[in-house]
């Protein structure tokens, strides 16, 4: 079993030593420290320093961090990344926060963690639900904006007479800035033109 540290700073003005000096107090080599300088709008899987410790690390070893918020943005991100390191046989030690896998209160420690992001995810939801709620209220319409029907109207227009000219409903569909698939919802969805349909008899099928 192996001691592996891991450090993070969010700026290469800020110095990391004090990380480093707790780690090797308890017995991290040197060697086996790495390190990130990013800010923590990063999520840690995405950081360098952390995907290099993932691919050395091996089941068995334990990755050390100063204080546990070195190894995410956000408490749901410090609770995944800690979720993925013990799924891989990998335990987590916290030497500030007294997290150690290895004791009773350590396992109590990530427990706490884990009712603490799964409180955290519910405040999410809740907030984003609110908002959507508090936006509908003011009159914010959400989905595909609605279509101007006299501007659909002119646009099947050109269609139809880019078709009696031999274009596709493809090729036709570009002309307006539309797919075939969005020209053929419009005609679906609009009552038939006889003008149009009399200047090609093709518009109300969906012939390509």
């Amino acid at each position: 079993m192996r001691l592996l540290g891991y450090t993070r700073v969010s700026t290469a003005g800020q110095d990391p030593q004090f990380q480093v000096d707790s780690l090797l107090s308890i017995g991290v080599q040197k060697r086996d420290i790495f390190a990130d300088v990013t800010s923590g709008s990063k999520t840690a899987a995405s950081r360098p320093g952390m995907q290099r410790l993932l691919e050395y690390a091996e089941a068995g070893d334990t990755v050390v961090v100063w204080r546990v918020d070195r190894l995410g943005r956000s408490l749901i991100d410090v609770l995944n990344t800690v979720n993925g390191l013990r799924d891989a046989g990998i335990n987590v030690r916290s030497i500030s926060d007294g997290i150690d896998p290895a004791t009773s209160t350590g396992r109590l420690m990530l427990n706490m963690l884990a009712t603490l992001a799964e409180y955290e995810r519910e405040l999410i939801v809740e907030r984003v639900n609110a908002g959507i709620a508090a936006a509908r209220e003011a009159g914010t319409q959400f989905g595909r904006p609605k279509s101007d029907p006299a501007v659909v109207g002119e646009k099947l227009a050109i269609v139809a007479q880019a078709r009696s000219a031999g274009k596709t409903a493809a090729e036709a569909a570009q002309l307006v800035g539309w797919s075939r698939a969005t020209l053929y919802r419009h005609q679906g969805s609009t009552t038939p033109n006889p003008a149009l349909n009399r200047a090609n008899p093709r518009m109300s099928t969906t012939t390509p």
